[in-house]
């Protein structure tokens, strides 16, 4: 692999600043810089700001509305998105019930979806996880029983990011309790304002309402809004996963991320010197810095796979993206000290122009370790990618 840019992907690059540097709204950066709280209004703006330019989703064929890019493109796409600070793309429509549409859908389906994810017209939200089937995400008791021309759903879906906002969400029900488990499950599309539907907000540590409980009381859905075949949906799940796994690794806000760090630690002093000149402190740094380097390498390999569904390599991007996410956190954490205990939410909120303690680069950092706690475990725990690893690569 070449791992030069040519002078076409340059001047690529020059075109996504461009673009980048007159029309991300100031405050939008401001907020994603700062690691303060988006609105759904800040989301969906951002969003139509791309889609206007036809840059909302990268990795659609050019044939449903996406701009046609080479796999080096799309990285270089992403990297000076993060670079620049804007908000990320809502990933349930765009990047994972979007896929899925496009390979198992019908046409009708692929016709009406499509455009609205592209507009964003329609919030989704993902119903994957259940009390009782997380990791063994097969074990989900949601049911799913065919009347006529609707199924009637029944059951309890948890850990729902943004559902309170949500118009749509793509549902694994279960169609068939009699059958292996992996082998009753369907996908189904449900509109989030059918009668039956509850949405109860779970407040985390941080104070957030970013995940919800979703309860379905003999919700009535069309059977037209089933994806592909009866019983198939466990099919259509991992195919799923493999997308939203290669889009966690997150290359370009750990890129962000790591000059933020080093500027954490030259601010706070240990032994009369700025903490990255303490070598111990440093040694971490380097050996994050190189670990990213490593797994931008992996990144581009994968997507010069351009004709094939990501396939077990997905968990090797999962693994190892999550865990130098989080180890950011708690480096970032280490350098500031003291001054990243206080809490204040009304700041990170944006009801404040300074956090109360005025150490405004600081504030946030504890919200923002206790949210990246989350990332070793959605789309698949990365203790079950680990035997997807060892199962599917090295054949043990």
């Amino acid at each position: 692999m070449d791992l030069n840019y040519s002078p076409t992907e340059l001047a690529f690059r020059d075109e996504v600043r461009t673009f980048l540097a007159a029309h991300l709204p100031a405050d939008l950066q401001h907020k994603v810089r700062r690691h303060l709280r988006l609105t759904k209004d800040d989301y969906v703006r951002w969003h139509r700001i791309l889609n206007q330019q036809g840059w909302v989703a990268p990795n659609w064929p050019a044939e449903y509305g996406g701009p046609g890019w080479t796999p080096v493109q799309r990285h270089i796409f992403d990297e000076e998105c993060a670079r620049a600070g804007t908000p990320p793309i809502m990933p349930f429509g765009v990047n994972m019930v979007a896929p899925v549409i496009m390979a198992f859908g019908n046409e009708a389906q692929k016709a009406y979806y499509l455009p609205r994810i592209l507009a964003c017209d329609d919030w989704w939200c993902q119903g994957y996880s259940e009390p009782g089937a997380g990791s063994d995400l097969a074990s989900l008791k949601t049911s799913a029983r065919r009347e006529g021309d609707h199924y009637v759903v029944n059951g309890q879906k948890t850990w729902t990011t943004l559902a309170q906002h949500a118009d749509m969400i793509f549902c694994l029900v279960r169609t068939d309790p009699t059958v292996r488990k992996q082998e009753g499950i369907s996908f189904l599309l449900i509109d989030m304002k059918t009668p039956g539907i509850t949405v109860r907000p779970i407040i985390m540590l941080d104070e957030d309402h970013e995940v919800n409980e979703v309860f379905f009381d003999n919700v009535k859905v069309p059977v037209q809004n089933l994806i592909g075949q009866e019983n198939r949906g466990w099919t259509y799940a991992k195919y799923l996963l493999g997308h939203e796994r290669t889009g966690i690794a997150a290359v370009g806000r750990s890129k962000r991320e790591l000059p933020r760090l080093k500027a954490l630690a030259r601010k706070q002093r240990k032994n009369g010197r700025p903490l990255l000149e303490d070598p111990l402190f440093a040694a971490k740094v380097a050996e994050l810095e190189i670990e990213l380097m490593a797994l931008e390498m992996t990144v581009l390999r994968v997507l010069a796979q351009e004709h094939k569904a990501p396939g077990p390599e997905a968990s090797v991007l999962k693994v190892r993206g999550t865990d130098i996410q989080q180890r950011l956190t708690e480096l970032a954490m280490e350098a500031a000290g003291p001054l990243a205990l206080p809490f204040d939410p009304v700041y990170l909120e944006g009801g404040t122009e300074h956090a109360i303690t005025g150490a405004d680069d600081e504030a946030p950092l504890a919200s923002h370790y206790f949210n990246f706690r989350k990332t070793s475990i959605y789309g698949g725990s990365n203790e079950i990618q680990r035997n997807i690893i060892t199962q599917m690569i090295l054949g043990l």
